[in-house]
């Protein structure tokens, strides 16, 4: 089966976080050693925002739904990278009027 794209348009303005991941050795003199831990060290994830009518949203979870938070997909970033991510935490909320506001987190994923 081949691996889905996440498609949907998603509101801008969220901050993503980053961050490396180091292994350090400290010294009793103060020097201090860092290295990257392991060959996939940075960690990015996104937070997402989607506000639609309730079939689109629904649609959505669906596509969440079949990746059950552990089935990687392919996802475009605001700097425009394309990458492997899941998303463990969808929750959409409603707005009113059958308008519904997805938010959830994209997690970098990685293919072994």
């Amino acid at each position: 089966m081949a691996i889905e794209t996440f498609t949907w348009p998603t509101e801008r303005g969220s901050s993503p976080e980053i961050t490396y991941r180091l292994r350090t050795a400290q010294f009793g003199d103060g020097y201090k050693q860092e290295v990257g831990d392991g060959p996939n060290n940075k960690e990015d994830s996104y937070p997402i925002t989607y506000s639609g009518q309730k079939a689109k949203v629904l649609e959505i979870m669906a596509f969440f739904d079949r990746h059950a938070g552990a089935k990687a997909f392919l996802w475009t970033t605001p700097l425009g990278q394309l990458g492997l991510f899941t998303c463990k935490n969808p929750a959409p909320t409603p707005v009113g009027g059958g308008v519904f506001k997805l938010t959830a987190t994209f997690d970098r994923a990685f293919q072994p």
